[in-house]
This record gives C-alpha cells, structure tokens and sequence, in this order.
C-alpha cells in the first residue's frame, strides 16, 4: 500500500540514492516468503549520497504524497492507561534517589543529538544544537557539549549508542553527571530539563525516558515476556532520554568485559532497554512525566514535532517506477489487496514473479522463488530497471506483495550498484542485507525513519504510534489490510487541511 515523497531544494536529487526501508527492517519481509512471520533479520534504509543539498524521501502507502509533500496521517494522542500510572509512580520521589534536589547545571549534561549524515536531517540536528546552546546562553550559563551522532560515525555501529559508552565515560564521566539523548525533531526546554534532572541523585544509576511497553508480545522484539508484555518498559526517543554517569561507567565495564551478541539491530531502543535491564540485574528504565511528546502541560521538559519535512516540489508520480515482488502462491490474495488499496494511484508499476499471468500481468523474471532472501530476484529487478524499457524513468521503489514499501532507489544508485562487482551470494541470500554491504562499499550512506514499520500497527504501542505520521507498515498475517490502509494510511479530506498547518513550519526549516 505504498506511496513516495521526493523532493530536494532545488526540485531533484542529483547524487546516487538508494532508500533502505524500515525501522529495522526484516529480512523476511520479502514477498513470497514464509506465510507465518519469522525473525527480523536487518537494520535500516538508506539513502542518497550526492550533491544535493537537501533531499528526504519518504514512502507511503498511498501516492498522494507524489503530488503534495506534506500529506500526512493525523496523529491521534492517544496514551495508554498503563503509562499515565507509570508517569504517576514516578512523582513519588524514591526514598535516597530523588528525594532530595542535587546541583546539577548545564555543563554536568553532554547532549547527544541522534542526527544522521543526510544533508537535511544535519541541518535539522544543528538547528536543535543551536537551539539549546542559545538556551544556555540565555541562561546565563557556561555553554554544554553537543554531539551530533553522525559527527561520531567513525566508531563502528555509533548509531546503536552502545558502541560509544566507553568513549563518552572515558571523556566525561569526570566533569559531567547526564548524557542526555534526543531525536532532531525533540524540542527541548532547557529550564525545565534542568528542573527535572535535579530530582535525581545524579551519583546514583538512572535511566531516565518516557516508558513505552508492547501491548502484546510482537515479533519485533522476538516475542520478549511473553506472558505479560506490559511489564518491560523502554524509551521513547522522541521525547528524550538520559542515562547518569554512573550507569555509562558501570555499562562500561560491561561492554569491556564481554563483546555485544547481535549484529544487527531491529528496535534500537527496546534492545538499549534490554541490554541496561541485564535480565533483572540491571537497571529497567525510570519513566519521567517531565520527557513528552505531546505538550501535556506546562511542566514538560521536551516535546516532539510531528510533521513530514518541506524540502522543495514533490516529484511528479510519472517519475516513479513501482516493482511489485511476487510468486506464483500468491498471485490469488495477495495481488488483489495491492490493487484495492495504493495500486491505483501509481502512474508506473509492474508486478515481478516466478510465473508469467496474463491476467494481472506479471512479470516471469527466469529467477526460482525461494523461502527467504529474495536477493536473486532483487538484482534482476534493478537490472531490468537500468537496462530495459525504463531509461527516463528517475526512481525505483520495490515493494512487496504483502509489505507497504521496502527500498526506493536512485537511477544513479542503481547504475553505481550495478557497475560494481557487488553481487547476490545466493539467489536466497537476504537481498536488504546484500544491498547494505554493497552501498556501504560504495560510500552510499543509510538514513533511518521510524516513520516505516517492518510490522503490523498491533505491533507497536499506541503512545509511539500516537506522535507519528505513519509512511508504512507489513505483513497481512492475523490482520485485514484493506482495514489497515484505510485507517492508517489512506488519503482524506483532513490531508488538504493539514497541508496548510505544515506550511507554518517553512521559516523552521
């Protein structure tokens, strides 16, 4: 049920760009792979690297986007009753923790901005860092370190956090008492902030965050406490969050002692939980009334903005060429939920499988399907793209049969690819995990946007979805689509309007 936003500043993206889907997206998510869900296997999407100056693409199940940039779902604030009684608890001062107001300051707190390489998600975490620098100015306070993460990106894996603790305990555990993390998007009131951290004895171990938990156990966080999933909180990094010194030393010690188990990330923030929890002998996250996302009251600390980037004129949806995967057991009920939901509105899309139909039509690529990976018919794809009947065609999105968007492409992106020696391994190899060693290679970089589900809207907890213009989600299984792509994702009249009130937001920008 897919669409695209396209755009830069002067109206094009000029450098190679390819688009990897996802907030960690699955290496199962490929069509025509297992009906049941299996595990998720990858991390995010990518995107371009080139000359433009600002260029942010966003997929969503539905093309309107293609004509008008800021076209967006309405968030709906709704907040689960478990957290309004997490928040509560958590005024009660702790007896030796919070109980007495400790002297913190700005320069006891390094700020670590959760930025990414792309030209327009830079900008937007250097607007944020001047933002709390000129708050601290204002404040009549010595200025506080502001880090932007993809300045950082020299330590492998830095956007998983964890990688950089023994950097940031060996460099500040000495003069500071906070590393406090955000999104570019977080609004932060530094008052408030100062307010809030004062209540907690920063000598002690915190993890401090606005507490998410599952509403039922999901297969983005392989099923984890699966008898009550309500019972294991983690954060919201939309609204902020913040480890003590004390905690970075003590983690520390841990990552010194014994490597990290995973090499791929799915949930970032729900693995940082688990990896702090330590199987109860850690520390479970403290949730902080203060740390919002909506602006509940005049007591917030942060607050997050919700909105699609403006970054120029939308590209024209004759520009953008759909490729549907699929194989031949599906041809019967996944192809014709495509086709009543975003199929519609695509100017330009084939349907790519292991078997010639006349009557959808599909596309018989000569690869065999496989269970898993997909990677052969991946490649065949961005072959058939570059060298055949599509020369003038500017983007590539593939899409899965039963997923919403999984990775746009670049005609540039794609020319690099196939230019290099980069290939498949195997026709089932994980085709999200081959593209990301093969772009990595080429010094194309990744973007991440949380606004693309690899799951289902029933796998996520509604306080995160509650702040989010979804772009996307995946997978049929348990659920009725059509259902989901009408109440998520389907443009409405409301969409006009809310084109509008984004336009406020042009002189931020």
């Amino acid at each position: 049920m897919p669409g695209l936003v396209l755009s830069s500043a002067h109206g094009e993206c000029l450098g190679p760009f390819i688009l990897r889907l996802g907030a960690g997206a699955s290496r199962w998510a490929d069509g025509c792979g297992p009906v049941w869900p299996r595990p998720p296997g990858t991390a995010d999407w990518s995107e371009k690297a080139g000359p433009a100056p600002c260029c942010w693409v966003g997929v969503r199940s539905f093309l309107s986007p293609l004509l008008a940039w800021i076209i967006f779902k309405a968030a709906f604030a709704l907040v689960s009753e478990d957290t309004k009684k997490e928040v509560k608890q958590s005024k009660n001062l702790e007896k030796g923790g919070i109980s007495r107001k400790s002297d913190v300051d700005l320069k006891g707190i390094v700020f670590v901005i959760q930025s990414q390489s792309n030209s327009f998600h830079a900008k937007r975490a250097e607007q944020l860092k001047q933002s709390i620098l000129k708050q601290a100015a204002n404040l009549t306070q010595e200025l506080p370190r502001v880090l932007l993460l993809h300045q950082m990106s020299k330590q492998e894996g830095a956007w998983t956090i964890l990688p950089l603790l023994p950097h940031f305990s060996v460099t500040y555990s000495r003069n500071s008492s906070w590393i406090f993390f955000c999104e570019e998007e977080t609004r932060i009131q530094i008052p408030e902030l100062l307010e809030t951290l004062r209540r907690y004895d920063p000598s002690k171990e915190w993890f401090l965050g606005k507490a998410l938990h599952d509403e039922e156990s999901t297969i983005i966080h392989h099923y984890a406490f699966s008898e009550n999933p309500t019972v294991f909180k983690y954060p919201d990094f939309a609204a902020g969050w913040a480890l003590s010194i004390p905690l970075v030393n003590k983690l520390t010690k841990r990552l010194r002692s014994e490597s990290l188990k995973s090499d791929f990330t799915i949930d970032l923030k729900h693995e940082i939980a688990l990896y702090i929890w330590d199987k109860g002998d850690g520390r479970p996250l403290t949730s902080v009334p203060e740390f919002c996302t909506d602006a509940v009251n005049a007591s917030c600390a942060t607050t997050f903005h919700s909105f699609l980037p403006l970054c120029g004129h939308p590209v024209k949806k004759e520009d953008i060429f759909f490729a549907v995967k699929t194989c031949k057991k599906f041809h019967g009920d996944r192809i014709p939920i495509v086709k009543q939901t975003w199929a519609g509105q695509a100017s330009l899309i084939e349907y790519y499988s292991d078997h010639a139909e006349s009557s959808i039509p599909t596309v018989d690529l000569g690869i065999p399907n496989t269970d898993r990976g997909h990677c052969g018919k991946t490649f065949a794809i961005l072959e058939r793209f570059l060298n055949h009947s599509h020369d003038k065609i500017a983007w590539l999105v593939i899409v899965d049969d039963d997923t919403l968007i999984r990775m746009v492409f670049s005609r540039e992106a794609i020319r690099r690819l196939l230019a290099s020696k980069c290939r498949c391994y195997s026709n089932d190899a994980p085709d999200d995990m081959v593209l990301g060693m093969c772009f990595s290679g080429l010094g194309i970089p990744v973007t991440h946007s949380p606004l693309f589900h690899q799951a289902r809207p029933v796998d996520y907890p509604r306080d995160y979805l509650s702040h989010q213009i979804p772009i996307s989600f995946h997978k049929h299984w348990n659920i009725d689509p059509v259902k989901v792509y009408f109440t998520w994702l389907a443009p409405g009249e409301e969409d006009k309007a809310r084109q509008e009130t984004q336009k406020g937001f042009k002189e931020e920008l």
